[in-house]
Protein backbone atom coordinates (compact mmCIF):
# COMPACT_ATOMS: atom_id res chain seq x y z
CA UNK A 1 0.00 0.00 0.00
CA UNK A 2 1.45 3.34 -1.26
CA UNK A 3 2.01 6.25 1.13
CA UNK A 4 0.15 8.70 -1.23
CA UNK A 5 -2.72 10.28 -0.15
CA UNK A 6 -5.87 8.93 -1.87
CA UNK A 7 -7.03 12.49 -3.31
CA UNK A 8 -5.28 14.56 -5.35
CA UNK A 9 -4.57 18.14 -4.58
CA UNK A 10 -5.45 19.35 -7.90
CA UNK A 11 -8.26 19.30 -10.20
CA UNK A 12 -8.21 17.15 -13.25
CA UNK A 13 -6.24 18.95 -15.86
CA UNK A 14 -4.68 17.84 -19.23
CA UNK A 15 -2.41 20.72 -18.69
CA UNK A 16 -1.86 21.32 -15.16
CA UNK A 17 1.61 22.49 -15.21
CA UNK A 18 0.02 25.54 -17.15
CA UNK A 19 -2.81 26.13 -15.05
CA UNK A 20 -0.15 26.39 -12.34
CA UNK A 21 2.17 28.45 -14.29
CA UNK A 22 -0.64 30.84 -15.16
CA UNK A 23 -1.63 31.40 -11.08
CA UNK A 24 2.17 31.88 -10.64
CA UNK A 25 2.06 34.52 -13.12
CA UNK A 26 -0.73 36.26 -11.36
CA UNK A 27 1.03 36.36 -8.44
CA UNK A 28 3.79 37.69 -9.37
CA UNK A 29 2.34 40.68 -11.25
CA UNK A 30 0.42 41.62 -7.89
CA UNK A 31 3.60 42.05 -6.48
CA UNK A 32 4.81 43.75 -9.16
CA UNK A 33 2.88 45.99 -9.54
CA UNK A 34 2.68 46.61 -5.94
CA UNK A 35 6.13 47.31 -5.58
CA UNK A 36 6.64 50.09 -8.37
CA UNK A 37 7.04 53.62 -8.01
CA UNK A 38 3.77 55.59 -7.62
CA UNK A 39 4.94 57.64 -10.67
CA UNK A 40 4.64 54.33 -13.05
CA UNK A 41 1.16 53.84 -11.87
CA UNK A 42 -2.00 55.12 -13.89
CA UNK A 43 -3.94 57.95 -11.64
CA UNK A 44 -7.49 56.03 -10.33
CA UNK A 45 -10.72 57.48 -11.57
CA UNK A 46 -12.00 58.22 -8.56
CA UNK A 47 -10.65 58.39 -4.38
CA UNK A 48 -10.04 55.07 -2.73
CA UNK A 49 -10.76 53.62 -6.06
CA UNK A 50 -7.71 51.70 -5.47
CA UNK A 51 -9.72 49.62 -2.49
CA UNK A 52 -11.66 48.14 -5.28
CA UNK A 53 -8.51 46.96 -7.53
CA UNK A 54 -6.85 45.69 -4.42
CA UNK A 55 -10.15 43.66 -3.75
CA UNK A 56 -10.26 42.79 -7.14
CA UNK A 57 -7.24 41.23 -7.28
CA UNK A 58 -7.04 38.94 -4.55
CA UNK A 59 -10.88 37.92 -5.40
CA UNK A 60 -9.44 36.66 -8.59
CA UNK A 61 -6.36 34.93 -7.85
CA UNK A 62 -8.07 33.30 -4.97
CA UNK A 63 -10.92 32.63 -6.99
CA UNK A 64 -8.56 30.87 -9.87
CA UNK A 65 -6.88 29.27 -6.94
CA UNK A 66 -10.91 27.64 -6.05
CA UNK A 67 -10.52 26.36 -9.59
CA UNK A 68 -7.22 24.83 -9.65
CA UNK A 69 -7.25 23.12 -6.48
CA UNK A 70 -9.40 20.29 -5.83
CA UNK A 71 -10.23 20.03 -2.72
CA UNK A 72 -11.16 22.68 0.43
CA UNK A 73 -7.07 22.63 2.65
CA UNK A 74 -5.04 23.33 -0.36
CA UNK A 75 -7.76 26.13 -1.21
CA UNK A 76 -7.87 27.59 2.31
CA UNK A 77 -4.25 27.34 2.33
CA UNK A 78 -4.04 29.61 -0.70
CA UNK A 79 -6.20 31.42 0.70
CA UNK A 80 -4.07 32.72 3.71
CA UNK A 81 -0.82 32.46 1.39
CA UNK A 82 -2.60 35.75 -0.47
CA UNK A 83 -3.55 37.06 2.84
CA UNK A 84 0.36 36.79 4.29
CA UNK A 85 1.27 38.17 0.60
CA UNK A 86 -1.04 40.78 0.81
CA UNK A 87 -0.16 42.16 4.50
CA UNK A 88 3.52 41.85 3.82
CA UNK A 89 3.54 43.72 0.84
CA UNK A 90 1.82 46.86 2.79
CA UNK A 91 4.68 46.31 4.98
CA UNK A 92 6.94 46.52 2.16
CA UNK A 93 5.25 49.71 0.65
CA UNK A 94 5.94 51.46 3.72
CA UNK A 95 9.17 50.44 5.00
CA UNK A 96 10.96 49.59 1.00
CA UNK A 97 9.49 51.89 -1.29
CA UNK A 98 9.78 55.69 -1.26
CA UNK A 99 7.11 56.90 -2.81
CA UNK A 100 4.45 53.98 -2.10
CA UNK A 101 2.85 53.37 1.68
CA UNK A 102 1.60 50.81 3.57
CA UNK A 103 -2.17 50.69 3.98
CA UNK A 104 -4.27 48.96 6.55
CA UNK A 105 -7.61 48.93 4.38
CA UNK A 106 -5.79 48.01 1.66
CA UNK A 107 -4.61 44.82 3.52
CA UNK A 108 -7.95 44.38 4.96
CA UNK A 109 -9.48 44.79 1.01
CA UNK A 110 -7.11 42.13 0.01
CA UNK A 111 -7.90 39.94 3.17
CA UNK A 112 -11.72 40.00 1.77
CA UNK A 113 -11.08 39.58 -1.86
CA UNK A 114 -9.32 36.46 -0.99
CA UNK A 115 -12.13 35.31 1.50
CA UNK A 116 -14.38 36.11 -1.08
CA UNK A 117 -12.93 34.04 -3.56
CA UNK A 118 -12.58 31.04 -1.67
CA UNK A 119 -16.45 31.43 -1.25
CA UNK A 120 -16.56 31.05 -5.35
CA UNK A 121 -14.62 27.62 -5.24
CA UNK A 122 -18.31 26.34 -2.88
CA UNK A 123 -19.87 27.43 -6.74
CA UNK A 124 -20.07 26.31 -9.94
CA UNK A 125 -17.79 29.46 -11.20
CA UNK A 126 -15.19 26.42 -9.59
CA UNK A 127 -15.21 24.24 -13.04
CA UNK A 128 -14.45 27.03 -15.27
CA UNK A 129 -11.30 26.05 -15.64
CA UNK A 130 -11.59 22.38 -16.09
CA UNK A 131 -13.86 23.12 -18.84
CA UNK A 132 -11.48 25.43 -20.47
CA UNK A 133 -8.97 22.89 -20.19
CA UNK A 134 -10.80 20.22 -21.68
CA UNK A 135 -12.17 22.54 -24.73
CA UNK A 136 -8.16 23.34 -25.45
CA UNK A 137 -7.50 20.08 -25.21
CA UNK A 138 -10.04 18.76 -27.99
CA UNK A 139 -9.00 21.33 -30.43
CA UNK A 140 -5.21 20.26 -30.26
Amino acid sequence: MSGAPSRAWLREFERPWLWCALWLAMIGAVIATCLLPARDLPPTPFSHFDKIEHFGAYLAMSSYAGMLFARLRPQALAVAGLIAMGIGLEYAQATMTDSRSGDAVDALANSLGALCGLWVARTPVALWLQRVDRRISRKY
